[in-house]
C-alpha cells in the first residue's frame, strides 16, 4: 500500500527534568499520530547535532492546552534540549481519510479541478497552505497565475472527491482576474 509523508509536529522546549517536551502540533489527529508506540521520523534543523532518525512515543499528555510528549530515546532534560526544533513526520496511507467528513488530507485536495458556482473551470488545486487561523488552497488559475483562496465554507462551499473537483464561490480578483486586469 502506498504511503505519503506528513508533518505532524515540531518539538519545542523541554518541560521538567525527565525529558518531556512541548510539541507544536501540526495535525488534526494528535491522538492518533502521537499514540504510545508511534514511531515518528525526524527532520533535523540545520544546526542540530542529533543523530536520531526516528523517535518512539512513550507517553503524551495535555497541559494548559499544550501537548507534552516523552520519547523512549530521550531520558533527561539535556537530551530533550538537544532535539529542540526537530520536525516530526509520520507515514500516512494514501487511502486513509480523516474521521470528520468535513476534513481532508492535503493529498486528497492537490490536483482537484477548481470550478465556480456555475461549474465553469477556474483552475487546479496545487497546494494546501496551513496558516495560523485558517488553511488556504493554492490554485493555479487558467491563465497560469497562482492564487490563494481561504479554505472556508463561504468561499469553498463544496469539495467533491469522487468528481475530483472543488467549488469556489469566486469573487473578482480571488481566482479569476479583476476585469481591469483581464
Amino acid at each position: 500500500m502506498e504511503t505519503i509523508d506528513v508533518v505532524v509536529g515540531r518539538l519545542g522546549k523541554p518541560h521538567g527534568l525527565k525529558g518531556e517536551l512541548t510539541v507544536d502540533v501540526r495535525t488534526d489527529e494528535p491522538e492518533h499520530r502521537f499514540a504510545v508506540g508511534a514511531v515518528l521520523e525526524v527532520e533535523k534543523p540545520r544546526d542540530s547535532t542529533t543523530t536520531f532518525r526516528t523517535l518512539t512515543v512513550a507517553r503524551t499528555r495535555w497541559h494548559q492546552g499544550v501537548l507534552l510528549a516523552t520519547f523512549e530515546e530521550i531520558g533527561d532534560r539535556n537530551e530533550a534540549e538537544a532535539v529542540r526544533g526537530i520536525v516530526l513526520h509520520a507515514q500516512l496511507r494514501v487511502d486513509a481519510t480523516p474521521a470528520d467528513p468535513d476534513e481532508y488530507y492535503d493529498h486528497q485536495l492537490v490536483g482537484l479541478d477548481v470550478v465556480d458556482l456555475e461549474g465553469a473551470p477556474l483552475g487546479v488545486v496545487t497546494t494546501v497552505v496551513h496558516g495560523g487561523s485558517q488553511d488556504l488552497l493554492g490554485i493555479r488559475a487558467l491563465d497560469g497565475r497562482d492564487t490563494l483562496v481561504p479554505f472556508v465554507a463561504v468561499l469553498v462551499p463544496e469539495v467533491d472527491l469522487e468528481a475530483r473537483r472543488v467549488v469556489v464561490a469566486d469573487r473578482p480578483g480571488l481566482v479569476a482576474p479583476l476585469p481591469e486586469d483581464a
